[in-house]
């Protein structure tokens, strides 16, 4: 009898196993995987470069061969000897028409920068005095595309380089060229400045996040082919600028946030590895509470949107908008030189770091682009929010404008004179209360870019664009020589800054796949929360409009909440369970300067994400989420590595 009753129950327990197996192997399912934009570009290559036996009267040619720079192009073909090529992308006139000659080979990969869109693009390769002219059919741009609306160009006085901006708002990663003419876009979301390496490379931002409004995993090298060769992550993240060191390292503005605060924080990271070697706290280094503006806050005390290393005085010079003050730092001891700026509401102590006007001087607020030039000078963006840290002296955004600036600087005498301006002129059409941009080109040759000029309701506004729905926005960019106007563009949207950069440079095409290099943060957990008793998550999944996928470096879940709800992640692997906070705020962080990502509302709440990344975990999860008290299964899992 025992006998029986011993079968009885193995046979239910085989069919409970049976039953959970069923339930863990087949019902459960892995989360979606987001495809690595290296692994994507390496496949592609490894297409087209085993496609080979191409001649120069019939070469290979691949249109955006790396899927997100659509007016460029690879024209790949061989020669029995060595051979130099040159290439000739014809332009709409002789001064948009670009040329390049490439270094002698046999295999020939030529990257072809500069096509027009939804065009019939002429391009002229020559060899040993042979002409072959390929024709290459664009794309028509994108329906959102930004136009400029108004360009001035003294042709006579301009080279053949392009304006690449940014965008802040609505726009593409973009350069233009005189004409005003779009000659090459990105098609991913890269956001802050372009840079280009010593190398030839862009620098840009990745097109991922780390935490809102704007931070993003770290930084891209790639060429204008859109092929990345290296990708940065950084614990604490990228946002607004980094400076490429005279070694290659990166000197980049991030964040530490489990300080609590943002946009406080720098840190050195090696070129060849990834990891950071110097990390600077300006908590440590300036008072947190002095000389504060109309814009601090409690977690955005600095605000720091420029990074600039000069080599001479071995400092770095830094931007803060929330202090209205230009601060330069000694780059071994970390010990603070000096500080440009209206000293009103700093603490006395801090006062012998300031300068005293030697003339009628006008001081910069809310500024940006702060940059150190070769004869010692500071060049900046001179915002002018207010133009006072007197609320009872403020100016209105009607009657303000904004302008770049130059000072002179005595550090022996601590004193300060302004040598140079351009802006104020042209009153409150120039006025941009955010973002904005300054380049020194040579002697007597700038850029002036006011990037944030925004109209609400007929009104010139004092606030960034994601303020308010009913806009107008404008930039402008201005170059001038020897105080005239070369050359100005106006496109009705925000841009971040601009950069004038020719299509070739000296880089040079290297097929391989590229690196990840770096690494993200541990993700924080919380105190660990049963999943025992739990509900089927169907019907919320898709009333919270919640997406849960895999990128190759974390996990990342989204949905739409109230603000009243409370969300938590559990990550279950029977052997440990992971628990993680998810915020619902429309800002966790009070961070103010640009408006790209910032977490949507809508009449069903606020479109919030969570990422955990791989760093700290590892093993095979089940994923419940724990919605206002109650748990639901999403009969999902994920695998860290």
């Amino acid at each position: 009898m025992k006998t029986k009753y011993k079968f009885i129950i193995l046979i239910i327990l085989a069919c409970l196993s049976s039953i959970a197996i069923y339930y863990l192997v087949e019902k459960v399912k892995p989360v979606d995987e987001v495809k690595d934009l290296i692994e994507i570009q390496n496949k592609l290559e490894k297409n087209f470069l085993n496609d080979t036996d191409y001649s120069f009267e019939e070469p290979n040619v691949i249109i955006n061969p790396y899927g997100v720079s659509p007016l460029t192009a690879l024209i790949i073909f061989e020669t029995k000897d060595l051979t130099t090529p040159t290439v000739t992308i014809h332009g709409k006139d002789e001064n948009t028409t670009i040329t390049n000659t490439f270094k002698p080979n046999k295999k020939h990969i030529l990257p072809i920068y500069g096509l027009y869109p939804n065009y019939d693009n002429k391009v002229t390769i020559t060899i040993n005095g042979n002409e072959n002219t390929i024709n290459i059919k664009t794309d028509k741009l994108p329906e959102d595309f930004i136009l400029p609306t108004k360009v001035e160009a003294s042709k006579d006085s301009l080279n053949k380089e392009l304006y690449f901006v940014t965008p802040s708002s609505k726009g593409y990663t973009a350069a233009y060229d005189i004409n005003g003419d779009v000659r090459w876009y990105l098609t991913e979301n890269f956001l802050w400045d372009i840079k280009r390496l010593d190398n030839g490379h862009l620098l840009l931002s990745t097109n991922r996040l780390i935490n809102p409004p704007y931070y993003t995993t770290g930084l891209m090298e790639m060429d204008l082919l859109g092929k990345i060769y290296y990708e940065y992550s950084l614990s604490g993240g990228y946002h607004h600028d980094v400076f490429e060191m005279e070694d290659g390292n990166l000197l980049v503005a991030s964040d530490n946030f489990s300080n609590g605060t943002v946009e406080d924080y720098i840190v050195e990271i090696d070129r060849r590895t990834g990891e950071i070697i110097k990390e600077i706290d300006l908590t440590k280094i300036l008072p947190v509470n002095s000389g504060n503006n109309a814009y601090t806050t409690k977690y955005d005390w600095f605000h720091n949107n420029s990074v600039w290393y000069d080599a001479n005085t071995n400092s770095i010079t830094l931007s803060g908008r929330h202090k209205d003050a230009v601060v330069n730092i000694d780059y071994d001891s970390l010990e603070l030189n000096w500080i440009i700026g209206d000293k009103t509401n700093w603490d006395e102590n801090m006062h012998k770091y300031f300068f005293t006007p030697t003339n009628n001087l006008e001081w910069q607020y809310a500024q940006h682009a702060a940059m150190m030039l070769p004869n010692g000078n500071i060049f900046l963006f001179d915002n002018g929010n207010n133009r006072s840290k007197d609320e009872k002296k403020y100016v209105k955004a009607e009657n303000n404008y904004s302008r770049g600036v130059i000072y002179k600087i005595d550090k022996n005498n601590m004193t300060i004179e302004e040598i140079w301006e351009y802006g104020k002129n042209e009153g409150s059409y120039f006025y941009s209360p955010y973002i904005s941009d300054v380049d020194y080109l040579g002697k007597d040759h700038y850029l002036i870019h006011s990037g944030g000029h925004v109209e609400t309701d007929g009104k010139i506004s004092n606030e960034p664009a994601s303020f308010s729905n009913n806009n107008k926005l404008n930039s402008i960019t201005v170059e001038l020589l020897n105080d005239t106007q070369i050359f100005r563009m106006e496109l009705p949207t925000n841009n971040y800054r601009v950069e004038k950069m020719s299509l070739y440079s000296n880089d040079t095409y290297m097929p391989g796949k590229g690196v990840h290099l770096g690494k993200l943060d541990i993700t924080q957990t919380k105190k660990n929360i049963s999943v025992f008793f739990n509900t089927d998550a169907t019907k919320i999944e898709k009333e919270k409009n919640i997406k849960i996928t895999k990128e190759y470096d974390r996990l990342v879940i989204s949905g739409t909440f109230k603000k009243e709800d409370k969300v938590e992640i559990i990550l279950d692997n029977l052997f440990s369970k992971k628990t993680y906070n998810m915020v619902i705020s429309k800002k966790p962080y009070t961070a103010m300067c640009i408006d790209v990502f910032n977490e949507e509302e809508n009449k069903n709440g606020i479109n919030v994400t969570k990422y955990i990344n791989n760093e700290g975990i590892n093993g095979k999860y089940y994923i419940y989420m724990k919605i206002n008290g109650k748990v639901y299964d999403f009969d999902k899992y994920v695998i860290f590595n």
